[in-house]
């Protein structure tokens, strides 16, 4: 993970001097730069030049008399000289080169904000524009050749002319200073320039590449787990990243308008919520009121700081201080919740402290090595201190401890995320072996084919929505050559709602063998789910029909039936479950030969189309007359959205009862 918000805040102390080479004793007098056996690329920050405030386009002239001008040492600032801060001072410096040398070249990086380079009155580099001001961004290493005719006299005269800005003149080294310019073979160059930027920045590419991965792959887990929230904030903090990352990518090769960096800085607003809110998504810690007020307090000081040294200029303790709320949150804060929760047993706490304390080593390192080097006396051990956390050379790449925490965090992250996924799935197989055998229970109990009863045509249909139902039915002939049909709904979903399927059916089943009174069978069932956990509740609908003919029809909240294509009017009652001692009335009517009774669960009703149309109660009623199968299909091409049951019985002739 990537902890560049926080560290680009104490780099806004004046540590620029750390990236520049141990200081060297300049010479007394300027001279000539001899470039004439040049093996190399050589910077031109070894030898003094002649400057001069003001802007005048003769300066460029290479016969241009400047043997008046001040002399200058790259290596110190320029502000001793002028301490009225011009706004464009120019830089000259004369170098000695063989006239047959071919294929030189000048390869600049961060002089300014807005130059001009001229060599012997030639203009041949430009960044911006210095009258009017136009400000770019200056961290890519610009290449120009030296035009071969140039060399024919032996001499080159290079003259700058540099526009310093007043948030420039405030910084460590406005203008012009001793790593800015070389001079080589242009192939030569081009290769050093490539090198030297992909291996300053291949670790901070690699660390943001790994987060941004591992945002998205944890978008599509929190999209099939959207109670892991988790997930969530990890997606947020790549995404974070990923809108950060392309002007620092652009600006290393090509320079743009510092307009840019203001929307390179906006990601600063958010980084202290989304940082905060990953940490305590965590540790289960909400982030209320108080913390949101103090996130977006920090967020506006953190992009406060973000715009120092481009767009405002502010004293070196207000800059620390804009940077340090987000630094204490992280390096202070964070690590002290983690550490509570996981002396509370948070395991995942404990893995996140890892890279979390590395981090806060980090900056606490970075703090003590900026202070000493306010110090002349301890400034060369800050310097080494500061170059073995933030730029380690390790081959042909810069290491930097803030880097390698990142991608440790990174991987912890991971390693979380596998952990999260890998105990998910034993819970799946674990619930996928449970709704197996709740399946195979209702298999058994709740009947696939109705077998032949006399004097009946019996069908039923029955399509679950789930793995497992919520509806239920029962058919059941007695001694006495009738049938007895139990039709129900059990409220809830999933395998807690079937494993109530099956003690009900199991209910029904046992009761049934004692008593025919539908109204009797629902007050018994009632009694066994009364006080039962998790408040079961359930509809039922119970009707005996005898060998005459005689219906008797008991309900508890469930759907009425529909006799020949018109609904049974029933007596409104309360579902099984609710309340203990519940009284059930019973409802008798007669059924004559070739009359059907059609049951339904909700589960028909409630089909219904993308657009939000319900089936409803007039289709139900239309389609009642067909068979069990068709009106399931029906509402199934409507829109299932529920279990759907459908039981029809149809009198198909009278059947004598024994005497």
């Amino acid at each position: 993970m990537s902890w560049r918000f926080a560290s680009r805040l104490l780099r806004c102390l004046p540590l620029l001097a750390f990236l520049l080479p141990a200081f060297v004793v300049p010479c007394a007098h300027p001279q000539n730069f001899d470039a004439s056996r040049l093996l190399q690329p050589a910077s031109l920050g070894d030898v003094k030049w002649l400057v001069q405030a003001g802007d005048n386009p003769a300066y460029a002239d290479p016969n241009f008399d400047d043997s008046h001008w001040q002399v200058f040492d790259p290596h110190k600032s320029i502000d001793a000289l002028y301490p009225q801060l011009p706004a464009v001072v120019w830089y000259r410096l004369h170098i000695k080169v063989d006239p047959a040398t071919s294929g030189l070249a000048l390869s600049e990086c961060l002089i300014s904000q807005a130059f001009e380079i001229y060599v012997n009155g030639q203009r041949l580099m430009v960044l911006g524009s210095v009258s009017p001001w136009v400000a770019y961004t200056s961290n890519a290493r610009v290449l120009v050749p030296i035009p071969d005719q140039m060399n024919a006299g032996g001499e080159l005269v290079v003259a700058m002319r540099v526009h310093i800005g007043n948030v420039e003149w405030h910084g460590q080294q406005p203008g012009y200073s001793a790593s800015n310019l070389s001079i080589g073979q242009e192939q030569t160059l081009y290769r050093d320039n490539w090198l030297t930027a992909i291996g300053a920045n291949a670790m901070d590419w690699l660390d943001r590449g790994l987060v941004i991965l591992l945002g998205f792959v944890a978008l599509v887990l929190w999209m099939s787990q959207r109670q892991q929230t988790v997930y969530l904030w990890i997606f947020a903090v790549g995404a974070l990243i990923l809108f950060e990352t392309p002007l620092p990518f652009v600006t290393t090769f090509h320079n743009m308008p510092v307009i840019w960096e203001l929307f390179g800085s906006l990601p600063r607003l958010a980084a202290p919520f989304i940082w905060v809110s990953l940490y305590f998504a965590f540790v289960h810690q909400r982030v209320g009121w108080v913390w949101r007020i103090i996130l977006l307090l920090t967020g506006i000081a953190d992009f406060t700081a973000g715009l120092q040294g481009w767009f405002i200029t502010l004293p070196v303790q207000l800059q620390a201080l804009t940077g340090l709320p987000f630094v204490v949150l992280l390096s202070v804060v964070i690590p002290i919740v983690l550490i509570i929760h996981w002396r509370r047993g948070n395991r995942e706490a404990g893995l996140l402290l890892v890279p979390v304390v590395l981090f806060s080593f980090y900056i606490y390192a970075l703090v003590v090595f900026s202070t000493l080097f306010q110090s002349p006396a301890w400034r060369q051990t800050a310097l080494r201190g500061l170059n073995l956390i933030d730029r380690l050379p390790a081959g042909p790449f810069s290491v930097s401890l803030h880097s390698l925490t990142g991608m440790l965090s990174t991987l912890t992250l991971s390693i979380i995320i596998l952990r999260r996924s890998a105990n998910i799935s034993r819970r799946q197989a674990q619930l996928e072996g449970e709704l197996a055998a709740a399946q195979e229970v209702q298999r058994v109990l709740v009947p696939e084919h109705t077998g032949a009863v006399p004097g009946f045509k019996v069908e039923s249909a029955y399509v679950p929505a789930q793995q497992v139902g919520d509806d239920f039915f029962q058919i059941l002939p007695d001694s006495e050559a009738g049938i007895l049909i139990v039709v129900g709904d059990v409220a809830g979903k999933g395998l807690p709602a079937a494993m109530l399927v099956s003690v009900l059916v199991g209910a029904i089943r046992g009761v049934a063998e004692f008593t025919k009174d539908p109204a009797e069978l629902l007050s018994n069932l009632n009694e066994r789910l009364v006080g039962r956990a998790g408040g079961a509740l359930s509809t039922a609908l119970i009707a005996r029909i005898s060998a005459d003919g005689q219906v008797t029809i008991a309900n508890a909240g469930h759907l009425s039936p529909y006799l020949d294509g018109k609904e049974v009017e029933l007596p409104g009652a309360l579902p099984l479950g609710v309340a203990s001692s519940a009284k059930y009335e019973s409802t008798e009517f007669h059924m004559n030969i070739g009359s059907r009774l059609t049951f339904y669960s909700d589960g028909v009703i409630e089909a219904q189309k993308p657009g939000g149309e319900l089936f409803g109660f007039d289709r139900a009623r239309e389609v009642s007359m067909k068979s069990a199968a068709e009106i399931v299909e029906t509402a199934k091409r409507f829109g299932q959205e529920d279990d759907i049951t459908v039981v029809t019985v149809t009198r198909t002739a009278a059947v004598a009862t024994a005497a």
